[in-house]
């Protein structure tokens, strides 16, 4: 019979099973990665508030990304990484951090949607219309487009787990490498069918706004392409809106398996491998995609 803990304020995090010979190399792995991560976005963030030319549109836009990417990992892989060196029964948080962590890390996904969303809408502006693109990106559009990209998330994440913390529970284990909202009503023993409800509404109207703008905006840039003759302006477009698509296309991926294996028990550990693919890949890879590319960037250095 399964022994019940009403309410528990201490919670045990189920963390990355990896052997004892595979621990410190996995480690080290993921140590790298976050270190990577936190060095070049942060270096990205601050040259562009230091330089000048680079206040500019685009790369305003693009440190919402970077600061999103700093933002989630340091909540997510900080966590990650100290369980793995401790034996299971020691991998403790309060419930409170716990909450606290999966509402970062939900903040952190959504808003890696709604960022690329807005980016897209700048590279739209940008390659179909360039002579009205200094009138349609002031100061005020740009204001309006980091707080849907802020404001959204804020919004449905609180509702998300405000329905995930009204519920009583009766477990203590966090059946995930971190916590996040669906590990969290799982640890609850009353009826979760509005959370699952809310949850696979949100994610459909997430997912959907996120792949219909985006389909949107590049048929749309590839139309103006085909029927252009302007040699530079295809090479721009090509530039740009490619590492754009090679970037979301590896999030989606991650993501949608990510929440589909939440619905099979049995592939926990290919799970939490692909949570973590989602948090490093596409942070790692959005400061060279977008950095070393940009001309002004490597200007700079």
């Amino acid at each position: 019979m399964e022994n019940y803990t009403f309410n528990s304020f201490i919670l045990q995090v189920e963390g990355l099973y990896v052997k004892d010979s595979a621990m410190y190399p996995v480690f080290f792995l993921l140590l790298f990665f976050y270190l990577f991560i936190m060095i070049v976005n942060l270096g990205i963030i601050i040259l562009i508030f230091i330089d000048k030319n680079l206040h500019q549109p685009m790369y305003l836009l693009f440190c919402s990304m970077t600061f999103n990417d700093i933002l989630g990992n340091s909540v997510v892989l900080p966590h990650v990484l100290v369980n793995i060196l401790l034996p299971p029964s020691e991998r403790l948080i309060s419930y409170i951090e716990c909450v606290v962590q999966a509402f970062i890390s939900h903040i952190f996904g959504t808003t890696t949607h709604t960022v690329l969303m807005i980016m897209a809408f700048d590279r739209y502006v940008a390659i179909c219309n360039p002579l009205r693109y200094a009138a349609i990106m002031t100061k005020a559009m740009l204001i309006k487009l980091t707080v849907f990209a802020w404001g959204t998330p804020l919004v449905l994440v609180g509702i998300l787990l405000g329905l995930t913390i009204r519920l009583n529970r009766c477990r203590t284990l966090i059946a995930n490498l971190y916590c996040d909202n669906a590990a969290l009503f799982k640890l609850s023993c009353e009826s979760v069918v509005i959370n699952n409800i809310y949850g696979l509404t949100f994610t459909a109207v997430l997912f959907s706004a996120s792949i219909g703008s985006i389909v949107i905006t590049y048929t749309k840039i590839t139309v103006v392409c085909l029927t252009s003759k302007s040699k530079s302006l295809n090479k721009r477009a090509l530039k740009t809106c490619s590492t754009h698509l090679f970037v979301y296309m590896i999030m989606i991926v991650c993501g949608m398996v990510n929440i589909v294996l939440h619905r099979f028990p049995q592939f926990t550990n290919e799970r939490k491998i692909f949570t973590i693919l989602f948090c490093i890949i596409p942070s790692s890879l959005n400061p060279i995609v977008y950095g070393v590319q940009s001309t002004e960037i490597k200007s700079f250095f």
